[in-house]
């Protein structure tokens, strides 16, 4: 369903509504369609904040989501395989709506999701931060005294996560992920997770962009590894402009943090349901995914 915005050349999709078909699962963000061995995944305009689904949509923020990682997919495809198997040819009777699916849309391979979050940090912000107030430590491992906020970290730290279906993931320690999927295949994706921190850290910095942490999911098809989901959004990760890095409090950031900011200062209680957002936090939201987008891959969203 697409509906139209204050600008007439600009449509969001809200949700898909494909005749005599039904997702699967629609998420915060994603629909998500069953066919057979494989998956359309479908990223939507929806946004979330503080685990509830806001009204208003943003402009092309699910055309961000799916081409920003179907970037980084192929950037790193030579660390580890990933899912995607086209974002152009969709069977019958989706390609009927290419309108609706060219540009947000992946058709993947069907994976047995990790149940683990794969989380990286090379800076201390966050659910991390907090933890390491409180302990000193994030996720079991122990940090030098006296990091600020927003500190960078000596080395990157992998730091995994539970799936939590509703409200917030939860930080685990390596141990306790390793419990959940065994410890051959936990030492792998740390390891894999890692790499794809660092790589693409290391591109992102002379571009303007800092990478201060990731989350990467992982599902094996035939006991191989694949990276699924979603590679380095701007919902995934935390991007900060490196022009503007101050450490010692929170960073500016390439995401919703217009929304949750405008929410802060509505004294909104965080309950269902959420509040309309006004036009301009619309605007600003839509341009910080779009700037990430243009800093990151070195061209606009087309």
């Amino acid at each position: 369903m697409f509906s139209v915005s204050a600008t007439p050349a600009m449509r969001v999709l809200r949700e898909t509504q494909f005749a005599g078909l039904s997702p699967a699962a629609r998420g915060k963000v994603r629909d998500i369609y069953d066919l057979g061995d494989q998956l359309l995944i479908v990223a939507t305009d929806r946004l979330s904040a503080f685990d509830v689904i806001l009204p208003t949509p943003i402009p092309d923020k699910g055309r961000v989501l799916t081409q920003l990682s179907l970037f980084w997919f192929n950037l790193l495809n030579d660390v580890i395989p990933n899912h995607v198997l086209s974002s152009t040819n969709f069977p019958s009777p989706f390609n009927l709506h290419l309108d609706d699916l060219v540009g947000r849309s992946m058709i993947v391979r069907k994976t047995r999701p990790l149940p683990i979050e794969c989380v990286v940090r090379g800076y201390v912000s966050g659910s991390g931060w907090k933890d390491y107030q409180a302990t000193g430590k994030i996720c079991g491992i122990t940090l030098p005294a006296g990091l600020r906020e927003s500190d960078r970290l000596p080395e990157p730290i992998f730091t995994p996560a539970t799936k939590a279906s509703t409200g917030h993931d939860e930080n685990i320690s390596f141990e306790q992920a390793a419990a959940l999927i065994g410890n051959d295949l936990a030492e792998k994706v740390r390891a894999v997770s890692l790499e794809i921190y660092r790589r693409a850290a290391a591109y992102a910095e002379p571009r303007g962009v800092i990478l201060a942490d990731t989350k990467f999911e992982f599902g094996l098809l035939h006991n191989d590894l694949l990276w699924i989901d979603e590679a380095l959004t701007p919902d995934s990760s935390r991007f900060w402009p490196a022009s503007q890095y101050n450490p010692g409090g929170p960073q500016p950031s390439f995401d919703k943090q217009f929304v949750r900011d405008y929410l802060e200062r509505i004294r909104w209680p965080k309950t269902p349901p959420g509040p309309e957002l006004p036009p301009e936090v619309v605007a600003s939201t839509r341009a910080k995914y779009r700037e990430a987008y243009r800093l990151l891959t070195g061209r606009e969203l087309d």
